[in-house]
């Protein structure tokens, strides 16, 4: 039978005027191998699995052996059709350039001891991907080997792949452009550069992640499995927190633990399942932490570094502590805050990231403490209401004492190209609108088209764009090559948690429609990206591009 992809379908769409064109019953892309109806999942005792190093803490990506680049295949068709339109040669490796090989590969993956192992696709078959750490100054060079199988039996994804390093400053070659994929049996070299202390600010990140961004499949792709943690350290940010000042001596080892926030969906028998046609936003009703249906994660009587992700496709949350403690916000997305930020909840929408501190000292031993959802979301365009008590997502049992000379400095990572020196520079103005048309989305009226150039910016010129929503959706927007400042929210301040350097931000929030930023464009020239992440969006075509003039 041949299978519909969301192209297809959104050509038929537009062709009955968005009208529902499948009519009966909703059949699902089945785990177990074929289809089954949207039915609620099976039920799943929680916090009965721990969280540990190879079992939902991800192994460090390894560095091998120098070897000589290849060009990049440029034959891969994608689903629409298309070929790469980055077609590049061997890369120009700079001294000092470490080399991995991640192999995209099947995996046979525990949700839950109740329920029975599904088949992913993980990097390096880990769920998430292996984490790299990438210290500022050392390019790494990246082989991803496509072993994905061809005529996968489960229906959930496509085995053509681009990778692109969220948050991260890459030529376009290397950026995960959508078009610019591999297919099984084929590898492709991203070279993603670290650049020196001291030579660009921008450059001096915390917390990037990396995921599949093949045009039209991302959404079926990542679900699968596809995203893992990029991280970094640097003279402020060291990972080690015993270095003395300028060092920060933020929690690092073992107390500082990415974790990835996931909901997933699955049928009466227990296998994933995923709707290629809910055009709004996938949903699934159980809630994952690194891979793991609600586990469990031992803490010692001290302060922690826990870096979210919201690896969802479509959902937010609201995450808060059950025992009403604060978080210490010390980073929104890729960079840390210029200071530390108490908050009793924090929202994050997909693809965002927020890095916090929790103190445990004053936790009795044997404690229990829940990580809590209090965001109700029944549709993938947008959240609901905070709700009470909420979903407890993770579980922290307080088991042991340990020593703590970590510190969270008054002063993090300061601003010294901020609002006040650039925006005196700013010469162009641009606004986009984020909307539904035709049961799809589109900005400012049009689907992504490869051959249409939305914006060109000058590199070193920053710019305001100002993001709309219309229709009271929610569209966490995210751009590639450059994070930005939030000016304002329908004129006015940005909350706290909104004030640092983004580089995905929800426009169409309850009380905005409308978020203007300040972005500048500092190196590599030509084309890249934006669009919206919530992924089932994103693959309908809500995507325009830009390319940066020198």
């Amino acid at each position: 039978m041949m299978r519909l992809t969301r192209r297809d379908m959104l050509k038929l769409g537009i062709a009955v005027g968005g009208a529902a064109i499948i009519p009966g019953r909703r059949l699902l892309a089945d785990g177990g191998g074929g289809s089954a109806e949207l039915t609620p999942s099976p039920p799943t005792t929680p916090f009965i699995v721990e969280l540990l190093p190879g079992r939902g803490i991800p192994p460090l990506a390894q560095p091998v052996a120098p070897f000589p680049t290849l060009p990049d295949p440029g034959n891969c068709v994608n689903v629409d059709g298309t070929t790469a339109f980055h077609v590049h040669g061997p890369r120009v490796v700079p001294p000092g350039t470490n080399f991995f090989v991640v192999h995209e590969r099947p995996v046979a993956h525990s949700f839950s001891p109740q329920l029975p192992d599904n088949i992913l696709w993980g990097y390096d078959g880990s769920i998430p991907g292996p984490t790299f750490v990438s210290p500022n100054g050392t390019p790494f060079l990246v082989r991803f080997v496509n072993d994905l199988p061809l005529n996968d039996p489960v229906g959930i994804g496509e085995p053509i792949t681009a990778i692109h390093r969220h948050g991260g400053f890459q030529a376009p070659e290397d950026d995960g452009y959508p078009l610019d994929t591999f297919c099984t049996g084929q590898s492709r070299d991203y070279l993603l550069p670290s650049r020196p202390e001291g030579e660009l600010v921008q450059n001096l990140h915390s917390t990037n992640w990396y995921h599949d961004h093949a045009i039209d499949i991302t959404g079926p792709n990542v679900y699968r499995g596809l995203a893992g943690f990029y991280l970094y350290t640097n003279f402020l940010d060291t990972g080690n927190e015993l270095d003395p000042p300028p060092a920060l001596g933020l929690p690092s080892g073992e107390f500082d633990i990415g974790l990835v926030v996931q909901d997933r969906q699955f049928n009466k028998n227990g296998f994933l399942v995923f709707d290629t046609f809910d055009h709004n936003g996938f949903l699934g009703d159980k809630f994952l932490v690194n891979g793991i249906i609600q586990p469990f994660l031992k803490v010692a009587r001290r302060k922690y570094r826990f870096r979210f992700l919201n690896g969802s496709n479509a959902r937010f949350y609201e995450l808060s502590l059950s025992n009403g403690q604060p978080f210490v916000a010390i980073a929104t997305d890729s960079n840390l805050l210029e200071h530390p930020v108490t908050v009793k909840s924090f929202r994050i929408g997909p693809a965002e990231r927020v890095e916090v501190v929790v103190d445990f000292k004053a936790a009795s031993l044997r404690d229990e403490i829940s990580l809590v959802n209090r965001l109700e979301q029944t549709d993938g365009r947008k959240p609901g209401d905070l709700v009470s008590p909420g979903t407890p997502i993770l579980k922290f049992v307080v088991n042991r004492d340990a020593a703590d000379p970590s510190r969270v400095p008054a002063t993090l990572l300061p601003v010294t190209q901020g609002p006040a020196q650039l925006l005196p520079q700013v010469k162009v103005q641009r606004r986009f609108k984020f909307e539904r048309s035709d049961g799809a989305w589109v900005i400012n009226g049009e689907f992504f088209d490869e051959n249409r150039i939305n914006a060109t910016p000058k590199l070193g010129e920053p710019e305001i764009w100002t993001f709309e929503s219309g229709g009271g959706w929610v569209h966490p927007v995210h751009t590639h090559l450059s994070e930005f400042f939030v000016l304002s929210r329908d004129g006015e301040a940005p909350p706290p948690l909104e004030r640092g350097r983004k580089e995905t931000i929800n426009v169409g929030a309850t009380t905005s429609q409308e978020v203007s930023i300040l972005i500048r464009f500092q190196e590599f020239v030509g084309r890249y990206v934006f669009h919206c992440h919530n992924i089932e969006h994103e693959d309908m075509r809500m995507m325009g591009q830009f390319e940066t003039q020198p």
